[in-house]
């Protein structure tokens, strides 16, 4: 694009004047920014359609990665560092008076996500394509995402993301790509030419329009497609109530996530997913087309992957293209379908296992219900054949049962491999949640433990540490980040252990200006920052983390010889919108903040901070100013966890359970390099068969416990005196389904061990320079490589 920073800046000037219509004394931070995303994106589409042409002629297997989230952040940054242009760019910019960091703050991080999910299929686009792997992304382009969080007197309110409101400088609108999608309506089935055909009549269409976006891999000349697919009015059908027609048509990709409480959200979440599978999958096969006269050999060519039951319909749906729409038999369709799509599973969350009414699947999707009907049959009889009379068992596995439709179990039956994200998970699904179904296709289960992008988790978000790296083992690892092992050689390098300290200083520095500048609180740098961030879920246990605060709080009120390191607790989440229970913790988190932040007596030692609106670009400046990181879930119920990942690769030591990928964290980084504590997997399923524990036994028999709790229901905040008797009645009257009391006195212990090794400077630093060693492992290269080799078979090109 240029080979200097003068190329760069008349290119830039020229561009902004073509652009904008103004000169560049005139111009706002807002036009150098579109203008310099445009170049950028002008010159990407030169390698992007190269890309898709070299797919082409090489005519190799390709796989479609199924997403109801990418969390994608911001991009310009991104971008420059895998195109290498950043230095050049910088330094011309600063000698226009621009600084880079201003323009990125133009950029709104793309709402298409919420959590862990969403950021992971992003991670996996990175990978993808700096790994030259051919994968595109399949998504929706929601107008308002899930929401933008506001803090309002400790209550979380929900505003709409407004993240298109400038527009989206990395997106092409694809209009000519449009596609139709039936809803509603009735089938009518005829026999022509000796075969029945099936005819969608008086349907409800929706048009699907595509918006691209080019992932650019790592300093390589690939760059492969995220297809994002926009809901817009059909002009197929007529419509009496056109009004009705667009506020419907236009809900399907307005917000992600939208409550389910009731049937009308439950209608728009189901048409949602149908939305993305249907758009996605006659895409795809209308790519394959164009090199391929049929589609009996689809399997060998193609992939398809759906990231967690969301796109599930996926197999009902190729179903239905290759019966009506290519006339094969239902034994050549099932083959096809069942050797192309892939499945991974994220949780073990009975909850977060979709079902869905019969009553409200087949009305809105008549042809697509037929089909798993026929599915559930055919798929019923095989386990009469191999359990029969086992009528309990094989009700229990079916995919239809009492008037609902199991979205997991179809994953499991269509799919020729079903994977966890964590070893422990894995296990679990195989040996518990799933274990029916393993016994039947034990040959489809595997592991493929997550991975986050080091390019953006440390390269882009913490540049100093980058740097240091960089300068102590070579840049070898950007590429391989297994590599990053090479730093053990330093642990006994005092001069090497204060820098890093140095690092981390300067890091917690910049997030303590960004949490006064959004909360108006000033905090102690030289205290420990001790982080939760991630979405708020009762199993995630961020109560567990404030009834912690809370015991603390009152120990340095009435016990003037207690001492401990001042701690600096920073939360980030957002509840669902219609989870009552979260934005119940959210609203205790802020009150129980209000108190301790303004208590002369204890602030020099204890605050709590709630950064709101947690995103992305958020968490860049959080993963790196980390010292202490919390993932504290009960045990088994995380599947994986990412968080924990990018933690440890910014020299944050772990403090958890051994749940989710905490499990092998504490393998590749050694026991004495994070603090485990609480109840194991195997505790908890122990006590779930016996129906829980005794959570009243613990309140009074531990003083420090009934004295929280206590607190919650007596007064002790007096402006919101009942606002808390949810969680009260949730941990002692309903036995506490998540073990918080239970754990209570370990994470107590534990955190009482952490603030002591912390104060040991010399020890403190070597435990967080072996995470940062180790943290090569759960690059999402790893993770990516394994899935392309192991699942999808395809290769680079």
């Amino acid at each position: 694009m240029f080979s200097n920073k003068e190329e760069f800046k008349a290119a830039f000037l020229k561009k902004l004047e073509m652009m904008c219509g103004k000169s560049f004394k005139e111009s706002s931070n807002l036009d150098q920014y579109f203008t310099l995303g445009n170049m950028l994106r002008e010159h990407i589409s030169t390698n992007w359609i190269k890309t898709n042409e070299r797919y082409r002629v090489a005519n190799g297997k390709q796989v479609y990665y199924l997403s109801i989230e990418f969390l994608l952040g911001k991009l310009i940054y991104h971008n420059l560092l895998n195109l290498g242009f950043e230095d050049i760019v910088k330094e011309g910019l600063a000698d226009l008076g621009i600084h880079l960091d201003d323009l990125e703050e133009m950029e709104a991080d793309a709402g298409l996500g919420n959590g862990g999910l969403g950021r992971l299929a992003a991670c996996f686009m990175d990978s993808l394509a700096t790994l030259n792997l051919p994968g595109h992304g399949c998504g929706i382009r929601y107008k308002h995402g899930l929401f933008e969080q506001k803090i309002v007197g400790g209550y979380q309110v929900e505003l709409p993301e407004q993240w298109l409101k400038n527009g989206h400088v990395w997106e092409i609108r694809r209009a000519d790509l449009a596609i139709d999608i039936p809803f509603w309506g009735h089938i009518e089935c005829k026999e022509e030419n000796g075969k029945l055909v099936f005819h969608h009549l008086n349907a409800e269409m929706i048009t699907a329009v595509p918006y691209d976006l080019p992932i650019v891999g790592y300093r390589n000349d690939t760059v492969n497609t995220l297809r994002l697919w926009n809901a817009e009015l059909s002009t197929y059908p007529i419509h009496k109530d056109i009004l009705k027609y667009k506020r419907e048509t236009e809900s399907v990709s307005e917000f992600l996530y939208p409550d389910d409480t009731h049937d009308d959200g439950k209608i728009l979440r189901l048409k949602q997913q149908y939305f993305l599978v249907s758009a996605s999958l006659c895409s795809i096969i209308r790519s394959y087309r164009k090199g391929h006269t049929h589609l009996m050999n689809l399997h060998e060519h193609i992939s398809i992957h759906i990231n967690d039951t969301h796109p599930v319909l996926a197999v009902p749906e190729l179903m239905r293209i290759l019966l009506d729409e290519e006339g094969l038999s239902w034994d050549e369709a099932w083959h096809i379908t069942v050797n192309t799509i892939s499945y991974t599973n994220h949780t073990t969350l009975s909850e977060a296992l979709e079902k869905w009414p019969v009553r409200i699947f087949q009305p809105l999707l008549p042809r697509i219900f037929m089909i798993v009907q026929e599915i559930n049959e055919r798929y019923c009889r095989q386990l009469w054949e191999q359990y029969p009379g086992e009528w309990e068992k094989i009700e229990s596995m079916a995919i239809i049962t009492h008037d609902e439709i199991k979205m997991a179990h179809l994953a499991l039956v269509g799919s020729y491999s079903v994977n966890g994200v964590a070893a422990l998970h894995t296990e679990i699904l195989k040996k518990r949640e799933m274990n029916a179904f393993y016994q039947l296709f034990p040959e489809k289960f595997n592991n493929k433990t997550n991975g986050i992008t080091h390019r953006r988790w440390l390269l882009k978000a913490n540049p100093l540490l980058a740097t240091f790296i960089s300068e102590g083992i070579g840049e070898s690892w950007i590429q391989q980040p297994e590599q990053l092992m090479e730093l053990h050689r330093f642990k006994e390098d005092r001069a090497f252990l204060q820098q890093l300290s140095l690092i981390k200083a300067k890091n917690k520095n910049r997030l303590a200006q960004r949490i006064k500048q959004q909360t108006g609180l000033v905090v102690d740098t030289s205290s420990i920052f001790d982080v939760q961030v991630k979405r708020l879920h009762a199993y995630k246990r961020q109560l567990l983390n404030i009834v912690h605060i809370m015991y603390l709080y009152n120990r340095l009120k009435e016990d003037s010889s207690f001492t401990m390191h001042p701690r600096t607790f920073i939360f980030g989440a957002k509840a669902s919108p219609g989870y009552y229970y979260a934005k119940k913790i959210i609203k205790l988190i802020n009150t129980v903040a209000e108190k301790v932040n303004h208590d002369l007596q204890t602030n020099d030692r204890l605050k709590v901070v709630f950064l709101e609106n947690y995103r992305v670009s958020l968490a860049e400046e959080v993963f790196p100013a980390a010292d202490v990181s919390e993932q504290i879930s009960t045990a088994s119920k995380e599947a994986s966890g990412t968080g924990n990942m990018k933690f440890m690769m910014n020299g944050a030591i772990t403090l958890g359970t051994l749940d989710g990928a905490n499990v092998e964290i504490k393998e590749k980084v050694g026991a004495e390099n994070i603090f485990i504590f609480g109840l194991t997997a195997e505790d908890v399923w122990n006590y779930s068969r016996q129906g829980g524990y005794n959570s009243m036994e613990y309140y009074h028999h531990d003083q420090r416990i009934r004295q929280v709790m206590d607190q919650m229901i007596n007064g002790f905040f007096p402006e919101v005196e009942d606002e808390f008797e949810l969680i009260f009645d949730s941990l002692l009257l309903e036995n506490d389904q998540y073990f918080v009391l239970k754990d209570f006195d370990a994470y107590a212990r534990i955190q009482e061990c952490a603030g002591i090794t912390y104060e040991n400077r010399d020890k403190w630093l070597k435990m967080s320079l072996q995470n940062i060693a180790a943290s090569g492992y759960f690059s999402s290269d790893r993770t990516i490589k394994d899935y392309a080799h192991d699942i999808w078979g395809i290769k680079p090109l």
